[in-house]
């Protein structure tokens, strides 16, 4: 063993004693190589921040999209349960508490259909109207009025 450990000590101070003589100025990066490095890391990541600006409005109007999947769900839970939908004065806050204005529904589930009144991306609720045996439920996009255009157009589910 110690004759093993004797030429592993060999073998490292002899590659420590070689070593190849490199021409001047290859050695290592210089200060101006670095900068060029460094600007076209500043323009990639630029570039990429330009694409990335414009996203939170898309992320706002698939959070709305997903928000209204779920409030549809609980609507037909709800008209399942009972019968009807809740009426468009009862609004979505029949899903969340047990509505006190007629018609009031016989089955309503204990804990209600959602935990919480349901928001848009943009924190505002949702416009209900009940159709008789069919629903309306829409966001009015980023402006918060009917119609526009783009981001500010209304989301209908």
């Amino acid at each position: 063993m110690r004759i093993v450990f004797q030429q592993f000590c060999d073998s490292l101070t002899a590659a420590r004693t070689v070593r190849k003589d490199s021409p001047s100025g290859e050695d290592g990066l210089t200060l101006v190589e670095m900068l060029v490095v460094l600007v076209i890391i500043a323009i990639v990541g630029s570039m990429i921040a330009m694409n990335v600006i414009d996203r939170p409005d898309q992320a706002r109007i698939t959070t709305t999209k997903t928000n209204m999947s779920t409030v549809s769900a609980a609507l037909k839970m709800y008209r399942i349960d009972n019968g009807m939908l809740p009426t468009t004065q009862q609004g979505l806050q029949a899903l969340v508490e047990k509505p006190s204005t007629p018609p009031v529904p016989s089955a309503w589930a204990d804990g209600g259909y959602l935990s919480s009144p349901a928001l848009d991306g943009w924190e505002r609720p949702f416009v209900y109207t009940n159709e008789g045996s069919r629903f309306t439920l829409k966001s009015l996009g980023r402006d918060g009025k009917p119609g526009g255009e783009g981001v500010d157009a209304d989301i209908e589910g």
